[in-house]
């Protein structure tokens, strides 16, 4: 059964076509395999079941949000040390902010497709 396209917010990635329509499935799969390591994306498991990828992702995408949060947080204080000067502090800084945004993002986007990859196969 077609999922409604009111499902579809701003967060779902452009690179999985519509829940319901033809090969959606694969075109999920794909997208969730360029975000976790090459070697889980081979996986029997994850092959046979794209939920399994998907929770994978999202496990994948909560760590490296934690990663990318630690990283921020301790810039200003860990930097310095490294003999860094402040304009490539700055920089620094605001590229994790912005890697944390993306992201944020991208955790929205696989939990969307893992919600819809979960009624699909009910």
């Amino acid at each position: 059964m077609p999922l409604t396209s009111t499902r579809l917010g701003p967060d779902w990635p452009r690179q999985v076509k519509t829940p319901g329509s033809y090969d959606w499935e694969r075109s999920a799969a794909k997208w969730l395999r360029e975000l976790v390591p090459a070697r889980y994306a081979s996986y029997p498991a994850f092959v046979r079941h794209p939920v399994l990828l998907a929770r994978h992702a999202q496990i994948q995408v909560e760590h490296e949000i934690r990663v990318a949060r630690t990283a921020l947080q301790t810039a200003r204080a860990d930097l310095p040390r490294l003999g860094l000067h402040e304009g490539a502090i700055e920089h620094t800084i605001k590229l994790y902010a912005a890697e944390l945004m993306q992201l944020q993002h991208i955790a929205r986007s696989v939990r969307a497709v893992t919600q819809a990859l979960g009624e699909s196969a009910r």
